[in-house]
């Protein structure tokens, strides 16, 4: 049966939900009302807010603050040093608690070391985001994105290679169409 385990200086409020096989390193902070899944990975020095989701088998590597109203779901990669926001125009004199924007990190997608993801954008399942790209818009599924504002520059596979003009994954073989929503496997 696996465990949780909590690194002696993390700090976890006991309204918060700890999935099976999770791992809390140090300086860690997770606020009542936080839900992460099973077998979570929170590298040291990660804030989780109470308005956050976490899916199964997600790793957020060092340096991440994960504000109100960040979704990940399951299978996520989030590098170190990323940045997620949850209000578009903040002021530190003026409350906007009520218009927090949701940001959703789908299935499989990563999010490359100090990336800034500005609040109210959906990123697709299995997409990346290139290290120190700023995200200010949606991302299809399967893209490649980077640069400042992040752009498409490809695609990629559900194991995370740059995909070739046929839209075939190297590794796995399988193949890609595009579609409204981004790439989807139509063989495997």
């Amino acid at each position: 049966m696996a465990t949780i385990f909590v690194h002696a200086t993390a700090e976890i409020a006991p309204g918060a939900k700890i999935g099976d096989g999770t791992r809390i390193w140090q300086h860690c902070i997770v606020l009542d009302g936080a839900v992460l899944g099973k077998s979570v990975k929170l590298g040291h020095n990660v804030l989780v807010e109470n308005g956050v989701r976490i899916g199964n088998r997600v790793t957020v590597k060092d340096n991440v603050s994960l504000y109100d109203g960040v979704t990940l779901e399951d299978d996520v990669f989030i590098g170190p040093g990323a940045i997620f926001t949850n209000v578009r125009n903040p002021r530190a004199f003026v409350n906007r608690k009520q218009e927090f924007s949701p940001t959703v990190v789908h299935l499989g997608a990563t999010i490359g070391a100090g990336a800034v993801i500005i609040c109210g954008v959906t990123i697709g399942e299995y997409a990346l985001v290139g290290a120190g790209s700023v995200v200010i818009r949606d991302v299809p599924a399967h893209a490649l994105v980077a640069g400042n504002p992040a752009h498409h520059i490809g695609w990629v596979s559900r194991a995370g290679h740059r995909l070739g003009p046929d839209l075939i994954c190297p590794e796995s073989r399988e193949r890609y169409r595009e579609s409204a929503e981004g790439l989807v496997i139509y063989e495997r």
